[in-house]
């Protein structure tokens, strides 16, 4: 039996697209491209904005989603981020607009981690080796 990864994709519900892109675009240090909206044909608005990913390369890349009806922020799915040092990346939270959860803690031979929310009310986590 083959084994994968668990994960393929992940999308992160948002209330205001433009407030939650620019919130990411500074935390990473990406862009954010924007992806065709897949109910161009229906009545429902949906935008979404994906994060950079390499398909060769380990883990899952994932969106941004705007979607008429389904409100950001209370959900018990975690995404984590992978960084080089997450404490860099956790100094930015605050300035753009986020809450740091949990400063960088030790998870042990795992490395470390970091919590925030975003401007959504979306909990996410950094995950560094460093």
């Amino acid at each position: 039996m083959e084994i994968k990864n668990p994960v393929g994709w992940f999308e992160i519900y948002v209330d205001d697209m433009d407030r939650a892109q620019k919130f990411y675009e500074n935390i990473l240090q990406v862009n954010l491209e924007i992806l065709a909206d897949p109910a161009k044909d229906s009545e429902e608005k949906i935008m979404m904005r994906s994060f950079p990913s390499d398909m060769q390369q380990y883990g899952a890349s994932g969106a941004l989603v705007y979607m008429d009806g389904l409100k950001a922020g209370g959900n018990s799915t975690l995404v984590y981020f992978s960084c080089e040092d997450c404490s860099v990346e956790e100094g930015r939270i605050e300035a753009a607009g986020g809450k740091v959860f949990k400063t960088k803690m030790s998870i042990g031979e795992y490395g470390f981690i970091s919590l925030g929310s975003d401007t959504e009310g979306n909990m996410f986590g950094l995950h560094s080796l460093k």
